[in-house]
């Protein structure tokens, strides 16, 4: 079947069409296609869809049938994606200016080891699990330095995420056999391992899924602990080791609580039309967290706000005795080293 992306120049045509006893809307369509072919598609409304009405200018994807019809299979959503990924990257610049460029940077380095290196590694049969925590080494010191600098503090931020990331590995690792979860519970894993011909370890791979969820959210805690432990010295440089650890904790105790907030939230949100769909059931809620589909959502969360309450004291305690005897802790300008 050939699929080309179309403009609809013209409604010819629209109205109802009386199936049983429900009226079904319909349109009449001419589109041109990119090479330059001019066509006539129908557009019906189905009884497991909700009606699209098409309007002239919109930009379409259409499929040729065996019988050489065409038929709309989706909108191009290309245009919405890029004017919305150059509003994140025209206010992440004009808002961060030279550090925001730097941020950037280490977001097109992640997406390039994971694309470049841990996807393709896994489709070539390697252990996920492996691959990602091994990647992961790679990018955390990477972006860390480039985003933040070589400094006291990076060094601080690397070490506590990476303590934690692998404290953070273990639990899954652990808690991922003992829940018996074995990541088929998406359709999209099962269509995987047939794809893939049963070369992929799907259940590696759910553990790779959630030591790079993980790996997301340490990065905020662990700066974010190591440059207060950094500030405080500045302003009291005869602080002592323990209160210096006390009043950066007390911090950090808040920002553990609006993070592992914010990670149930977007683990929710993501999970909310499965989630409405169970609660519209006669699913118990004994039974609905029996299910593997909301068990691998808890052990993800679960997991992730671990290593974020175990991040914060590990991070705090490692930037406390390494600031505390750091007599200048001023960063220079530049923020790249610092005496």
């Amino acid at each position: 079947m050939t699929t080309q992306e179309a403009q609809i120049t013209r409604v010819t045509e629209t109205g109802k069409t009386i199936e049983g006893d429900s009226k079904q809307e319909y349109q009449v369509l001419e589109v041109t296609t990119k090479d330059g072919q001019t066509v006539e598609v129908l557009n019906t409304q189905t009884p497991f869809s909700r009606w699209t009405s098409y309007q002239v200018g919109e930009h379409i994807q259409l499929t040729q049938q065996p019988d050489d019809t065409w038929i709309i299979t989706d909108f191009v959503r290309r245009p919405a994606l890029l004017e919305l990924g150059l509003l994140f990257t025209v206010l992440v610049i004009a808002i961060g200016r030279w550090w925001g460029v730097r941020a950037l940077l280490s977001l097109i380095i992640s997406f390039a080891i994971i694309f470049g290196l841990i996807l393709p590694l896994i489709l070539q049969g390697w252990n996920p699990l492996l691959v990602t925590l091994t990647s992961s080494i790679l990018i955390i010191p990477t972006t860390f330095y480039l985003s933040h600098g070589i400094n006291h503090k990076t060094h601080v931020a690397v070490a506590g995420t990476l303590i934690s990331l692998l404290i953070s590995g273990l639990l899954a690792v652990t808690f991922v056999d003992r829940a018996h979860l074995t990541g088929f519970a998406s359709e999209e894993a099962s269509f995987l391992s047939i794809e893939a011909q049963n070369t992929i370890d799907i259940r590696g791979l759910l553990l790779a899924g959630i030591i790079i969820s993980v790996l997301g959210t340490l990065d905020d805690i662990a700066v974010s602990q190591a440059s207060f432990v950094q500030q405080l010295k500045e302003s009291r440089p005869k602080i002592s080791l323990r209160e210096l650890f006390a009043r950066a904790m007390s911090v950090g105790q808040d920002h553990i609580s609006s993070l592992v907030n914010t990670l149930v939230l977007v683990y929710t949100g993501a999970s909310l039309s499965l989630l409405l769909l169970f609660i519209d059931s006669d699913v118990t809620p004994n039974q609905l967290f029996n299910l593997e589909i909301i068990a691998d959502e808890v052990v993800r969360t679960l997991v992730g706000s671990i290593g974020i309450v175990l991040a914060a004291p590990i991070t705090t305690l490692i930037a406390a005795l390494v600031f505390a005897k750091v007599k200048n802790v001023v960063q220079p300008s530049n923020g790249t080293h610092q005496h």
